[in-house]
């Protein structure tokens, strides 16, 4: 394999399998068509076409893919699910080059009346199991005074934000902004400056991979590819 790939093994042959946790739109959904897409696939597709295979998605927890379990279970060869690279994701896993930067959000509807966190002192908020916004809000719930509610993934955290069973909302700011976008009775109020930043994971044996997939980050965003995929999902260039 010219690429350089060949030293990677991957779990099924012709393929990178990439496990993520659905949805968390716009890195990773499901189209009208039933498709898997999104930013961190076009990224991923990326790597893949450097391998020479093709990119195959498995959606499961997105705390078995943080904890490495999906690699020791040989289920995939790397994760791509918006995640926010953290000391004790990198004892557990791998991680290739930053690829995004993060912030944390806050939602609300928009006829609350809820201008900033302080709005939701005696209120709830929802968080997502297993994600950096669920430990920040529970860091600061008494600073504020409000209580989480756990939820399993993103939707139907920020949907109960529009259903009105909890006051607000907290997630990354690429899909808290992508879902008040869609959903004009909501609007992201406030955002906290976490410092995060997304990577690609894969396991601790898989310095190979490690290595192609930070490559392909570096190359495409010399070459103007990243520019493009950013521009595709967010509307926006990229940052510089």
């Amino acid at each position: 394999n010219a690429t350089g790939g060949a030293s990677v093994s991957l779990v099924s042959a012709g393929k990178l399998t990439v496990c993520t946790h659905l949805a968390y739109k716009p890195f990773q959904f499901k189209d009208a068509s039933g498709k898997i897409v999104g930013f961190d696939v076009d990224l991923m597709d990326l790597v893949a076409k450097k391998l020479n295979v093709t990119q195959e998605i498995v959606d499961i927890e997105f705390g078995q893919i943080t904890s490495g379990a999906v690699f020791t279970a040989k289920k995939c060869d790397a994760g791509a699910a918006a995640i926010t690279i953290t000391d004790k994701r990198k004892e557990a896993t791998l991680f290739a080059e930053p690829y995004f930067k993060a912030t944390q959000a806050l939602l609300v509807k928009g006829d609350s009346g809820i201008t900033n966190i302080d709005g939701l002192k005696g209120k709830q908020l929802a968080v997502q199991t297993d994600t950096t916004g669920k430990d920040w809000a529970e860091k600061n719930a008494a600073t504020y005074g409000y209580t989480t509610k756990i939820f399993d993934d993103m939707p139907t955290g920020a949907n109960a934000v529009l259903g009105g069973t909890v006051a607000g909302a907290i997630n990354d700011n690429g899909v808290m902004f992508d879902f008040a976008k869609d959903n004009p009775t909501t609007k992201v109020v406030q955002e906290f400056q976490t410092g995060e930043e997304y990577g690609f994971n894969m396991g601790k044996d898989n310095a190979a991979l490690q290595s192609v997939v930070s490559q392909v980050i570096t190359t495409s965003k010399t070459d103007g590819t990243y520019n493009t995929i950013y521009k595709k999902w967010f509307g926006v260039d990229a940052p510089k």
